[in-house]
Formats: C-alpha cells, structure tokens, sequence
C-alpha cells in the first residue's frame, strides 16, 4: 500500500457469505461510505465468497457479470470519495475459516482447488490492471488456517503464496498485494517477510475479552473476560499486547509493511472491559504506527447499533454511533 499514512478503516461485509441465507450480494452502501470518508477514514476491506460467481464448484467459469455489478461499482464508489479498497477473499476454493466442512476441494492439498486460487487472483490481476495500488490492494486469502490444520504447513503455505504474488506481478508488476497471517491471521511470517507484500495481524488477543459469548465460537472452558488481568494462566495489560505483536514487529524490521486488517469485539463483552482492552490496543497500534480496519462498521462488533449494553451512543450523520469507540478510532491514527 503506497501510502503518506497508514490506512484505517472497516471491513464492509456487502458480499462476505454466500452459506449464510440472509446474505446475498448487496450494493455498496453510499451513507456509510459518505461516513467513513467525511470522518478522515481512509479504507475500506471488502471480504468476498467466490461462490457468489461460481456454480457447482465450477472454479474456471465465474460469472463475471457478479465482478461488474458489485466488485466494479464497490471500487468505483470507493475511489470516488478517496478511499482505497482492499479486495479480500474470505472464501477461497477449497477453504475458509467458517463452514470449511461445505468445500469440496482442500486448498493445502488439492491441485484443482490450487490453480483455482491462482486462476481467481490471475483474473483479478488483468481485470483491475491500470488502477492505482493507492486506490486498490489484493488481500489474498482470509485467516489461513492453524499449522498443520487441513494439511496447510508453513512450507505448503509459503509456496502457495510465493506462486500467486507471482503470478498477479506477470499480470500486474504494480499491484499491491497483502498476506493474512498464519493461525486465524495471528501468526506473522517471517519468511514471506521479503516478498514485498503488506502483512495483514488480527486485533482479537485476548480472545475470551474479544469473542465473550460469541455463539459460533466452540472453544472449551472459555474464562469469564477481564481487563487488565489473568486468563488461561496468562496475564493481559498493555505490556502483554506489545510482547504479543513482537512477531510482527521483527517482520516489519526485516522490511515489510504492517496492517491490522481485522479487529474489534463482540456485544456481549462489558463495555467497560472493551473500552479498557480496546483503549489499550489502539494505543499499541498508534506506538507502532500500524493502521488497522474494524470488523465491521455496522453489526455486533461495529461501530453503527452494535447493541452493547452500556455503551454512549450518539446519532451521528443519520448513525447511531458507539461515540467512545468512535473517539478512540479517530484519536489513535496517526
């Protein structure tokens, strides 16, 4: 991402998933864009699902009149208020982080759903070649899975990833590309760290003040959320968050760029945990000069009637605004 300042901004969820019934591709939402870019934001991550384009599992035939009527309009309302969009595949052939079981191919293992993730980006690359990397980015692939996780390994993910930035340069020499990290994001990859890409870190640590009763999160013994104090025999404060994004740090020193593509916390946290975790988070990335994206701008980890109780809400251009989490995204931006 060439840029004079870091990027921040939300993730907008207008074609995220395609397994979920309520969900179909929606337009972009030009009121919540206006928002953004009037409030000195500066970025938009748009996750998509392929099989929104696809049928039957058909990868090499997408419908591309899906890229016109949603892609192409959500880049050209973006670019038209200064935004830039990172193009995101959350569902990718053969794996997403969410309802994996409903994939018929396994991306870490199997040839088709390989080449159907280079086909994708390819296509991608040659369709969007000419506009400015300060305008458009490629976050390749959402949340990789946990090491050793459906047969992805550090070697099998770093080949994966070395022949699809090859293969959008041959496209596209200028494009900027961005890799999620490792274990839900989480884990940085020193050794992507010279391939010339952004590295895409996660804001969710600790995950018991983050997902606090989150109903699809399965995970066993959750402790009750805190902040600052001890969960699973670790103690998290400021500190704690710094030592965390040391990882990242070291990539960032070996020379590549750093971005939060994802963060933020569900409902059911006490808002006077959140806003003291949160108050701590953004501060780290403020110290480090990372930008970062909310997931997402309106819903239960957003901005917009995220319906926690206890917040400040205050209506803000037609918005009911969560005003202290509102604060605190536009004070810590560098």
């Amino acid at each position: 991402m060439p840029e004079t300042k870091p990027y921040y901004g939300f993730n907008f969820l207008w074609m995220f998933a395609k397994w979920r019934e309520d969900m179909k591709p929606a337009p972009p939402d030009l009121k919540e864009l206006d928002f953004v870019a009037k409030h000195g934001f500066n970025f938009v991550r748009v996750p998509t699902d392929y099989r929104f384009w696809t049928e039957g599992f058909d990868y090499m035939k997408p419908d591309e009149r899906i890229f016109e009527d949603y892609l192409d309009k959500y880049l050209e309302e973006c670019t038209k208020r200064g935004l830039h969009m990172s193009l995101n595949i959350h569902r990718a052939p053969g794996y997403c982080i969410n309802r994996n079981d409903i994939e018929k191919h396994n991306l870490w293992a199997d040839k088709e759903a390989q080449d159907a993730f280079l086909f994708l980006w390819e296509t991608f690359a040659k369709r969007y070649k000419g506009v400015g990397s300060d305008k458009l980015s490629f976050d390749l692939l959402n949340e990789p899975p946990n090491i050793g996780q459906y047969g992805c390994t550090r070697d099998v993910h770093e080949k994966l990833m070395r022949r699809v930035i090859a293969a959008i340069r041959a496209a596209d020499p200028e494009r900027e590309i961005v890799i999620d990290g490792l274990e839900g994001g989480h884990t940085a990859m020193p050794e992507l760290a010279d391939a010339g890409v952004v590295h895409s870190g996660r804001g969710y640590t600790p995950f018991p003040v983050s997902h606090h009763k989150a109903e699809w999160v399965s995970v066993e013994n959750m402790p009750e959320p805190v902040y600052p104090g001890e969960m699973w025999g670790e103690y998290w404060d400021r500190k704690a968050l710094v030592e965390f994004y040391q990882p990242w740090r070291d990539v960032e020193k070996a020379g590549a760029k750093v971005h939060i593509g994802e963060f933020g916390c569900y409902n059911k946290t006490p808002n006077d945990i959140a806003l003291r975790w949160l108050t701590d988070l953004f501060d780290v990335y403020r110290e480090f000069g990372w930008g970062y994206a909310l997931w997402n701008f309106k819903g239960t980890f957003g901005i917009i009637d995220h319906g926690r109780e206890g917040a400040r809400f205050e209506k803000m251009d037609g918005f009911n605004v969560d005003r202290d989490l509102f604060e605190l995204m536009v004070n810590n931006r560098v």
